[in-house]
């Protein structure tokens, strides 16, 4: 029996223009092909993140780098074949009878290799020191709009501590149990009470889907080299557990 039987449509939580491909593009590709209806709220545009050098640098610290992150969000939802997408803040992803609200990326430091934790000097109006209960009655309210079968986002740890990711868990989690709409975390790596999908046959589509997002990342064969110069594979697999 797997999580997706009698699923027909999903909600993909991400944090930041990027995550939902680099961390769930093969799942996003393969659930469209099987014509579940797809949608993904993010939470910001991601204001603070570094910039590939090269013709996007100028972009860096500026206004314009959030306007070019919608634009590369807005291909790579197309190139993964995803039919909806919202900003958290605006409506329909906002409670109702409360301004519209822009949720900016909080950013993030490195603690050690492949463990984050959070930037110094943030912006008050940053995800990660925004209420909880703002943002989960936001994406209750996205919820009562989308009627997702299924919720998917991060775990508990956000994937690798980035505080954005936490708090986008902490509240999709909560927001989901609110309306009783299953949630399923994802998973780097196998685990016994975790769901795998091996989607290889999905590497072109997902290697298509991060080029568009090339103020942050390029792709160099089967990885990814992000902008600060890390390498990582393209990653295709990946695990699903219920909470």
């Amino acid at each position: 029996m797997s999580i997706l039987d009698s699923v027909t449509s999903v909600l993909f939580v991400h944090a930041h223009p990027d995550d939902e491909t680099i961390s769930t593009g093969g799942l996003i590709a393969y659930l469209a092909s099987r014509s579940i209806r797809i949608s993904l709220v993010t939470a910001t545009r991601g204001e603070r993140g570094e910039v590939v050098a090269g013709s996007l640098s100028m972009l860096a610290g500026t206004p314009a780098l959030a306007e070019e992150r919608e634009r590369e969000l807005e291909r790579a939802a197309f190139t993964l074949g995803i039919n909806d997408g919202f900003w958290l803040g605006d409506k329909p992803a906002r409670a109702p009878g409360l301004p519209a609200r822009r949720y900016r990326d909080s950013g993030m430091e490195w603690i050690r290799p492949g463990l984050a934790g959070p930037a110094a000097g943030s912006e008050a109006d940053a995800l990660a020191r925004a209420p909880l209960s703002e943002i989960t009655t936001d994406l209750v309210a996205i919820l009562r709009h989308v009627r997702p079968s299924l919720v998917i986002s991060y775990d508990a740890t956000g994937g690798y501590g980035h505080p954005d990711h936490v708090r986008v868990h902490d509240a999709a989690l909560r927001a989901s149990r609110s309306l009783a709409i299953p949630y399923a975390e994802i998973i780097d790596t196998p685990t016994a009470d975790a769901e795998w999908f091996d989607l290889e046959t999905q590497h072109d589509t997902v290697a298509a889907a991060l080029r568009c997002h090339a103020s942050q990342l390029t792709v160099d064969g089967d990885f990814i080299v992000h902008s600060g110069g890390q390498r990582d594979p393209i990653r295709t697999a990946i695990g699903l557990r219920l909470r």
